[in-house]
């Protein structure tokens, strides 16, 4: 038997929801209905365990209170068939004695939430119910909120992953923009050498036999300060330093150039003595080679402090102006551009050592003496560096440049690094048919 009222399961805060009384005696039914529609409870009323499982198909139910002792299925069977199939639902059980092991079986198998005597006080099964009805709201709405965390936890896991995709995708668009901007800054740079490369073969074109010199005092400054433990950006100085520190001489006269140092006048001398502060007169405008042009402002200061403009000695004069001095006087001297003669490597290096603490630095004659050495032990005592020396007809394409191609009278071909091809080789053995010269490259050997 049913009593139907309007359907409602909420207020749960409130402890007020469905309840369902489940007993084969239809006074007790009706004591409860009468008790707990005064309190404001929805009331559904069964006499038989089965009456009860089919009202619970046809609408939800918030607690359920069933009587132990019923014909056919008793409470504990009765509250278990509840507890299996609307877990949600709260259990208490109706006994009218003291039964331990019935009371036993449905906390057991119907996991009951208590068990009321009869008779009962209306107050104490009221507030029973309620204190059901409560326990219930909160362990749903611990549910609840544990589904919401849940479902927020795998939403946030979600927008992560989104997050973490797009920044991987920015970050990898920042890579090769960087790797962009970096591979356009070093064929700046390169373009930057190149350009300087240029304009001292230019110079160089004046007078044949210093063809290759800044060049080659370039390389030995470079190779010097990186022994020396100076910086990158120091070493790339002193290497500019190395390439341009000729065009003050821009203003010489032919017979000027030609003539070594020693041999100069006393009004060519002075002139020769004020190259230096001329080239960086005409490297001021540069912002970038500000630091290339203190280091050839100083390059004919000696380290005892009798050089020139200044007097500058020891530490006063820059490091790169120091490793110049000693880079550009042991290839000048064998070009014959200090001295009346040409002197041979060995013979250059001689000198050097003899002014060892007077016109240079201890430390870049050290530094010069091993770097030497080095190439001699490197190559079997030749003293030669390891590359190739080839005539054109037996260049390949592939090969790599180990110097700058320059041409007897000091023009500029190609650049250290430049990777050989067909086309390239062709227009150098077009260009020594035209000019009728015999050209000699010198490649790394592979």
């Amino acid at each position: 038997m049913t009593d139907v009222q309007p359907s409602s399961t909420n207020v749960l805060s409130a402890g007020i929801g469905t309840l369902l009384f489940v007993d084969d005696e239809p006074s007790i039914l009706s004591a409860l209905r009468r008790l707990f529609r005064a309190k404001g409870f929805q009331v559904r009323v069964a006499e038989s365990g089965q009456a009860g499982l089919d009202l619970l198909e046809s609408e939800p139910v918030d607690l359920v209170i069933s009587d132990m002792r019923m014909p056919e299925m008793d409470g504990v069977a009765f509250l278990e068939q509840v507890r299996q199939r609307w877990p949600d639902s709260m259990r208490l059980l109706l006994t009218g004695y003291a039964d331990v092991t019935s009371v036993m079986g449905a906390i057991n198998r119907g996991e009951i939430y208590r068990y009321v005597a009869k008779p009962w006080d209306d107050n104490d099964i009221v507030l029973i119910v309620r204190g059901a009805l409560q326990q219930r709201a909160m362990v749903l709405e611990q549910r609840r909120l544990q589904a919401l965390v849940q479902q927020q936890n795998e939403e946030l896991k979600e927008l992560n992953a989104g997050l973490e995709r797009k920044v991987q995708e920015r970050t990898d668009e920042l890579q090769k923009a960087n790797a962009a901007l970096s591979d356009a800054n070093e064929l700046l740079k390169a373009n930057f050498i190149t350009s300087i490369k240029v304009f001292t073969s230019l110079i160089e074109l004046r007078n044949s036999h210093i063809a290759g010199h800044s060049r080659r005092v370039a390389d030995m400054c470079r190779k010097l300060a990186t022994r020396l433990g100076l910086d990158g950006k120091q070493t790339q100085e002193v290497f500019v330093a190395g390439l341009l520190h000729e065009i003050g001489k821009v203003g010489f006269d032919d017979d000027m150039l030609s003539t070594s140092v020693v041999m100069l006048t006393t009004k060519q001398l002075d002139m020769f003595r004020r190259h230096p502060a001329c080239a960086a007169q005409l490297l001021l405008p540069l912002s970038d080679l500000r630091g290339a042009a203190e280091i050839i402002s100083n390059q004919l200061e000696r380290f005892d402090g009798g050089g020139h403009p200044y007097q500058l000695c020891g530490d006063q004069i820059s490091m790169g102006a120091r490793i110049l001095i000693v880079a550009c006087d042991y290839d000048s001297l064998q070009i014959g551009v200090l001295a009346q003669r040409k002197l041979d490597p060995a013979q250059a290096k001689a000198v050097i050592i003899q002014g060892r603490g007077r016109r240079y630095d201890p430390l870049v004659v050290d530094a010069l003496v091993a770097l030497l050495c080095d190439a001699t032990r490197r190559n079997g005592g030749t003293g030669q560096l390891a590359e190739l020396m080839l005539s054109t007809r037996d260049l390949q394409p592939g090969m790599v440049l180990a110097h700058d191609l320059v041409t007897p009278s000091g023009l500029l071909m190609l650049t250290a690094g430049y990777v050989l091809d067909e086309m390239v080789i062709q227009k150098i053995v077009d260009f020594e048919k035209s000019m009728g010269l015999r050209l000699m490259a010198e490649v790394k050997a592979s």
